[in-house]
């Protein structure tokens, strides 16, 4: 049986107030598969999600952080102030970090060294634009990411990663990759990881996610492909009945 994650990436949406109550409905729903479910919420939703989610197994992340432990960073947040939390997870990299607020391949890179270290599981986001897919260099975009990504990363920590592609030009525009093309991309992932540490099992054991408009009616197509291990799911996720659909057919694949 395949490992799924199903994980709400809550972006800039939500008050305080509707994040709680929104994670208590979920919370009470006791879905089958909570273990493999996560909300990735605004910083400042963070302690009370996790006093709303306590006594279930549903778990519930941030969507960015710094690579320093402190400093003069206005606005930042760090690995320490993410850990008093209690997230179990942490995004790194979204296309959305990528273009608005100036992520490279090297902080990426940083960051995920900084989460490993600290227990902290990072959702690693790669994709390309839809001008690089018409180019048809897709394939070469992907595969830079992620060996810049995994540099100096040691094999014994690469499990501890989780990855998620993300075509950006399938994020929040209400188009989808195929099954049959984002199964070739997931797969493709899964190669690259193999090349650089030259460990097929490794490569079999990450879980690796699609993430770029996954919602109720083209979940079951997309998960039910053998290198896709869930979602990283936006829109969706902020609809209680979406996200518990889409959960409820990951538990049954």
């Amino acid at each position: 049986m395949k490992n799924f994650l199903i994980a709400g990436n809550w972006k800039m949406n939500k008050t305080a107030k509707e994040a709680v109550e929104f994670a208590k409905a979920l919370k009470a729903m006791k879905l089958e598969n909570e273990k493999d479910v996560a909300i990735l919420v605004p910083f400042t939703h963070l302690f009370s999600i996790a006093d709303a989610l306590d006594g279930s197994s549903i778990r519930f992340g941030a969507q960015n952080v710094h690579y320093e432990d402190s400093g003069a960073y206005t606005g930042e947040i760090s690995v320490k102030m993410l850990k008093e939390t209690g997230v179990d997870y942490c995004i790194v990299g979204h296309s959305e970090r990528r273009e608005y607020f100036n992520e490279t391949d090297e902080t990426v890179n940083l960051k995920l060294k900084k989460l490993i270290s600290s227990g902290i599981t990072p959702i690693l986001c790669v994709g390309e634009s839809l001008e690089t897919r018409e180019e048809n260099l897709q394939t070469e975009f992907v595969e830079s990411q992620i060996i810049k990504a995994f540099d100096g990363i040691d094999r014994v920590d690469v499990n501890k990663i989780v990855i998620a592609y993300e075509p950006i030009w399938a994020i929040g525009t209400g188009k989808t990759a195929t099954p049959e093309e984002a199964e070739e991309m997931c797969r493709f992932i899964r190669e690259i990881i193999q090349e650089i540490y030259n460990d097929s099992v490794i490569s079999e054991q990450i879980m690796v996610l699609y993430g770029g408009s996954m919602k109720p009616d083209n979940a079951e197509d997309l998960l039910n492909k053998p290198n896709i291990n869930g979602g990283l799911i936006g829109g969706a996720s902020l609809k209680l009945e979406d996200l518990a659909t889409i959960a409820e057919i990951a538990s049954k694949i």
